[in-house]
């Protein structure tokens, strides 16, 4: 008889045998910064997640700072739209401008900024419209520019998740012309047109105002799509790979970590989120054991990389364990 449960006898003993584990420095935490002074406005659809204007991010920089958590991802939200998204690129955007904060006060923080148009322009899409059409090549240079903008505010990483073609290349050839080549890039390279994005598009103010975006996004049918995706980004100069969501995707991120010698960042996304909130507040469920579940379920499949709004609990009950 193969006695199995040998090994499974005691807190030690299992720690012991743990072929998985969630660290601090896996995780990365998503904040979002808007226009505005004296504002912290909770999202509805996200329970104990906050849109903070710049000069209250010392209170939520504090907690990230007591967590241990290594990086963020920011996401800003600007006061004026247009179909340009002309504040995504300039000097003094809301996003430039709270980088530059972060980087002054916590200059040890790694800062990932999101690359994408949907929060800056009236339409609500990731790329410039002509006749409800999303244009591909047009967009990119507003993406190179809007890279560029960011990673001359402070951001430590750039990344694109607008799924325009070819984005990846045309930043990395920006990024390396004017002098940052050391920057990296993580590409939001699997992104599906998923339905657990919607208690984000209140938080970044982001929802399309026609159509919807299957048409860059990726059907979320495919998972031989993604391979192509993954390796084309990865050719075109990636650092990082993401597949997003994280949680209805895993069999596309075990693919993706066992085909490509890559790291590989997971968005457990806002939807996931949410249900996971909803559920532990009716007490239907046990939020702890849940979400350290789903940790353990993402880093297990292959992600290196965690990118969730629970990252501030996650890491305390990390520490909690020791």
């Amino acid at each position: 008889m193969q006695r199995m449960r040998r090994l499974r006898t005691t807190p030690a003993m299992r720690a012991l045998v743990r072929e998985t584990q969630v660290n601090l420095s896996d995780l990365v935490y998503p904040i979002f910064v808007i226009e505005g002074e004296n504002i912290k406005n909770p999202i509805n659809s996200m329970p104990g997640i906050y849109q903070y204007s710049i000069d209250r991010l010392d209170e939520e920089l504090e907690k990230i700072k007591e967590s241990g958590i290594l990086s963020i991802l920011i996401f800003g939200i600007p006061k004026y739209k247009d179909e340009m998204a002309s504040e995504a690129y300039k000097k003094e955007g809301i996003t430039q401008r709270a980088i530059r904060y972060i980087k002054k006060v916590m200059p040890q923080l790694i800062v990932i900024a999101d690359v994408c148009l949907c929060e800056y322009t009236s339409h609500g899409h990731c790329g410039l419209v002509h006749n409800e059409e999303i244009l591909n090549d047009e967009t990119l240079e507003l993406l190179c520019k809007m890279s560029l903008s960011l990673a001359k505010a402070g951001a430590d990483m750039i990344a694109p998740s607008d799924m325009m073609d070819g984005r990846v290349a045309a930043i990395r050839q920006e990024l390396d012309e004017y002098g940052f080549k050391n920057i990296p890039i993580m590409a939001y390279s699997a992104k599906y047109a998923s339905a657990y994005y919607g208690p984000f598009r209140e938080a970044a103010d982001s929802a399309p105002h026609f159509g919807d975006r299957k048409s860059y996004q990726m059907d979320v049918a495919n998972r031989k799509m993604a391979m192509r995706e993954l390796a084309d980004d990865m050719e075109e100069g990636a650092d990082i790979l993401m597949v997003k969501p994280a949680l209805a995707y895993l069999d596309v991120i075990k693919e993706a970590s066992q085909r490509f010698d890559y790291t590989i960042a997971a968005y457990n996304v806002s939807g996931e989120y949410s249900m996971v909130k909803a559920a532990a507040q009716m007490g239907w469920i046990e939020e702890k054991k849940i979400v350290m579940e789903n940790m353990l379920a993402i880093k297990r499949a292959g992600a290196k990389i965690i990118i969730t709004y629970h990252a501030l609990d996650v890491a305390k009950w990390i520490k909690e364990e020791f």
